[in-house]
């Protein structure tokens, strides 16, 4: 099987423009989560896919592969299935799965790709994620940290920004005491022709009320395989976030 792994990378940011190319400690945040990313024996190969002619020019410069896509996309996902159309065709080099990597995330290292990798080892599986046990009641309620539940056998019944499932009985500060609670990690694989066929989906009015495009492939019947990790990478969503990469490196 030939896993592809592709960082989509975008210069405009309503709270941090060209983020990819804030120095962290003599390196771009987008070279540390391409090598981080190169790390992973799963991986066959990694691309950059950015619309910015400074990040494509970083990237080849410091000896990585960058494709130039379009500005329209409205998410990685979408830039990753135009990303893997023209790698594709350039190399003549054909790939069954493809795993999105954050391009904010600088620590990013090979745990994580590697536990998404091994759940295409299960021909059913068509997209899988990650999620983690919250142990913080600040994440627990906080809008902004999507929570996923999931069955028994792994598989995603629903993601949502609200607190899922409501501990109807219990007082709030022990809800993370009776049940395990699972933050979503955003990094997403899926089989390519999966992929081709999820971003030519209608939006769903799941999607359209929680602004999460996974409930797009759920509502239209595509199964989510979740996959349980213990670690979690620090992202970068404002400047003042560069100082805690730093002191964690």
């Amino acid at each position: 099987m030939k896993i592809i792994g592709i960082i989509p990378a975008r210069f405009q940011s309503s709270r941090f423009p060209g983020k990819p190319l804030a120095d962290i400690k003599g390196k771009s945040m987008i070279r540390r989560v391409y090598e981080g990313a190169k790390t992973s024996e799963k991986l066959v190969d990694v691309w950059v896919a950015t619309d910015s002619d400074k990040i494509y020019g970083h990237v080849i410069d410091f000896g990585g592969k960058a494709v130039m896509t379009s500005a329209t996309h409205r998410s990685g996902t979408e830039r990753c299935a135009e990303a893997l159309q023209i790698i594709e065709q350039q190399t003549k080099n054909l790939f069954d799965v493809v795993i999105n990597v954050q391009g904010d995330e600088p620590l990013i290292g090979y745990e994580q790709i590697d536990q998404l990798a091994c759940c295409f080892d299960e021909p059913e599986v068509q997209i899988a994620t990650l999620a983690k046990t919250i142990q913080d009641e600040d994440e627990l309620f906080n809008p902004n940290v999507v929570k996923v539940v999931i069955n028994r056998a792994g598989w995603a019944l629903y993601f949502s920004r609200s607190t899922i499932p409501h501990s109807r009985s219990e007082a709030r500060e022990n809800w993370l005491i009776n049940h395990e609670y699972l933050k979503h990690i955003g990094m997403y694989a899926y089989r390519k022709e999966v992929l081709v066929k999820i971003v030519d989906l209608e939006k769903s009015a799941l999607e359209s009320c929680e602004s999460l495009e996974q409930l797009r492939w759920l509502d239209h019947g595509y199964g989510v395989r979740v996959e349980l990790t213990g670690y979690e990478s620090l992202g970068i969503d404002l400047p003042s976030d560069i100082e805690k990469i730093i002191n964690k490196i």
